[in-house]
């Protein structure tokens, strides 16, 4: 049987700041350049968020620098 779909593309994947809770059992995080703030607070338990570096998806935030 013949299929039409086409192959998914590989989604390039970049080494990106992120902010991570640093609550024990909380899973939350958020990518840097889409945080409101200079030192974000988790939005789940409203414990300190700490930064690290992971590698994610390459992702464009069009949006322009908003930080208090």
């Amino acid at each position: 049987m013949y299929n039409r779909k086409k192959p998914l593309e590989e989604v390039p994947q970049v080494n990106t700041k992120i902010w991570a809770c640093e609550t024990e059992g909380c899973n939350s995080w958020m990518r840097d350049n889409f945080s409101f703030e200079r030192v974000p607070s988790c939005v789940i338990c409203n414990e300190p968020m700490v930064s690290e570096e992971r590698m994610l998806p390459a992702l464009a935030n069009s949006t322009a620098e908003v930080r208090s």
